[in-house]
Parts: structure tokens; sequence; C-alpha cells
């Protein structure tokens, strides 16, 4: 029988305890009168949760766009964490660490997940390094990718992560191949309750692509733009168009190509600038990225934009090392090169392109 919102797994703990729905009340307005900040953020969420309502109102990160408000349907929200359960093939009483902030989805869904699949939950602070001064193992977790960077010593802690929020750039993915951990990219949105497939970061096999793999009951298409559209029903009763331009490998498989909002005509020329930084990842070890500005002869211009606090950067070498590269082809090697030493980042930590490059004023 599938659970309702409403009930609360008898295997359900949070940072080593049992709670009912009344005396999670107690805790969530514990939370909100005593707790830190991110604990506050729960409670209110908690607080939301617990309500005679059958929806909860969530933000956007922002990343694409200004955040606004997303009402999701509770019912949803539980669908999705039993999907994730039976695709990683998580159990009542597994652990499981919530390390992410609780203003957004996907932090409020480990939560979900804890008191709907059963997982007893330990709540820490959401650091760079959430792992560092933990001496338990956990069998679930999941990060942004600025968290598994500094995490690397510690994942070993961690059974199976998943990793969204941002790309994982190639030159992260390639420490995590000796990393003992089964860690996964996720793909989704608020509108999808976080994630709708997920592919293998690590341990991949050699001279083989890997691809998003879809996650119970989800469907996938493309319209015109090559843009996927995602059916799932369980979720919401409306399909959603994406802007994600995307290969159909198969009725569960895709490939991420990038973003259609984001393709650079450069002179005829059309560049997919996620898959230009997954390539220059390989030459950077600072945030960066490639945008595009008007240009008489090619129509746009491709640039790269770096941040550099430390103002130690040589742009004219790292020019040159691009342009002597194999990796790029010519058409993907930036005509330009600035740094910054602060990009303008969302709430989350996203960067917010176009206020950056409004920053260079060009």
């Amino acid at each position: 029988m599938i659970p309702t919102f409403k009930n609360i797994h008898l295997k359900f703990e949070l940072d080593g305890h049992y709670f009912d729905r009344e005396a999670l009340k107690e805790v969530a307005y514990s939370f909100i009168k005593e707790g830190a900040s991110y604990e506050q953020i729960m409670g209110d969420f908690l607080m939301d949760w617990l309500d005679d309502k059958t929806y909860v109102d969530v933000f956007t990160s922002g990343s694409t766009g200004t955040p606004k408000s997303i009402r999701l349907d509770k019912q949803a929200m539980v669908h999705s964490a039993l999907a994730t359960g039976d695709f990683f093939g998580i159990k009542p009483g597994d652990s499981a660490l919530q390390c992410l902030p609780s203003n957004f989805i996907a932090g409020k869904m480990m939560l979900v997940r804890a008191m709907i699949l059963g997982l007893k939950l330990d709540l820490v602070a959401p650091t760079s390094n959430p792992l560092e001064k933990l001496q338990k193992n956990y069998d679930f977790c999941a990060m942004v990718p600025l968290q598994v960077e500094h995490s690397l010593k510690e994942l070993h802690k961690i059974k199976t992560l998943i990793v969204g929020g941002a790309q994982a750039s190639a030159a992260l993915i390639e420490r995590l191949q000796n990393v003992s951990t089964k860690i996964f990219a996720t793909y989704g949105m608020t509108e999808t309750i976080t994630h709708i497939a997920v592919k293998p970061l690590n341990h991949l096999p050699k001279g083989k692509s890997v691809y998003y793999q879809t996650l119970p009951n989800i469907h996938i298409s493309t319209d015109d733009r090559n843009c996927l559209i995602i059916d799932a029903p369980r979720i919401t009763h409306k399909k959603i168009v994406t802007n994600d331009v995307v290969d159909i490998i198969s009725e569960t498989e895709f490939n991420w190509l990038g973003r259609f909002d984001t393709i650079i005509n450069s002179g005829g020329i059309k560049l997919h600038p996620e898959q230009i930084e997954e390539k220059l990842s390989n030459f950077i070890n600072t945030r960066f990225f490639v945008t595009a500005v008007e240009d008489t002869q090619l129509g746009e211009k491709l640039i790269l934009i770096i941040e550099d606090e430390s103002k130690n950067i040589n742009i004219e070498a790292l020019h040159k090392t691009l342009k002597d590269s194999k990796k790029l082809s010519k058409f993907e090697i930036p005509k330009e090169i600035h740094t910054l030493k602060n990009f303008v980042e969302t709430d989350t930590g996203k960067v917010q392109r176009g206020k950056t490059v409004a920053l260079l004023g060009l």
C-alpha cells in the first residue's frame, strides 16, 4: 500500500530519535524558536509538511531566472521519495545524512524521504565539508559539487551519494573514479520535485558513454527544438517542457547536451556552452563559464570568464594552452578571456551568469 503524506514511517529517526506526527510538530517548534539558522529553516518546512494542507509552497533556485514560488502536492513528493527509494534500493532503517540547505527542494526532500522511507536521518549544518567532523558512516546522502570537492578524503563514509545543483567538472569526476562510494549525478528541477533521472559519476566503464537513466514511472520525449519533455504522472498532471537540449538514447535514457537558451551561434556554428565548459575544466581549477557577446563578423563571439580572487591567472599563457590543446575544436576556443574577483551568486551558490557578465560592462 502506498503511504500518504500523513504517514511517518515507524523506522524513521531524526538525530537518533523516533518522532510521530505530533512529536515532530514539537521538534519543528523547537527548531524555529531555539535552533541554528539551518534548523530554523528545517523547522519552518516541517510545520508546513505537518499541517492539514495537501500542498507546500517552495521557491526555485533562481539559477536560470528570478526565483519563483511553486506549489507542490505533498502526495507527489511522497511518490518522488518512493521512486528514489526504489531506484537506489534504499531500505527502512538505512542511515542518511542531510547536509543541504533546506531553503529549496533538494534539502526538503531529504527529510521527506526519511519520513516516508523510514530512514535514520542526521541533520548537520550545510557547510562546504559536512563530513569533516563526523565519525559515522551513512547509507545515503545528497550534496552539491562544491561539497563533494571539499569532502574527497571523507567520501568513504557514504555508501551512495547523489550530486545535484550544478554540473560536476571533468576534473572532479576524474578524482572520483577510485572512491569506493557509488556516486550519481542527478537531473531535475523544483517542478519535478528534485531528480527524475541519474547517471553514474564514478566506476565508469572504459570506452563506453554513460547517460542519464530515468527513475520509475518517468516518460521522456523531445519537442521540435530537441528539448526534453518530461511526463511524470505521479508527480505532476502536466507534461513539463524544458529548455534542455538532449539526445534520447532509449525509452529510459538520454544524453544532456545543454540549455537551448544558452546556445551560441558563432559564424553559423552552434555551440553548447555546457559542453565547452566540460572540456575547459581540464585546464582551469577555479570557477568559470563561457558565454557570448555581439560581434560584427561572427554575430556572436565566444568568451571565457574566470573567477580569479587571487589575481594570479596568466591570461596570455592560458589562451596559448587552449589554442594548442587537442581537446577543443577551433570553434570552441574562446576569442577573449576575462577575469573577475567574484561572481554573482544565487542564495544556493549558483552563478548568475547574466549579472556576472554585466559586471564586465561588455
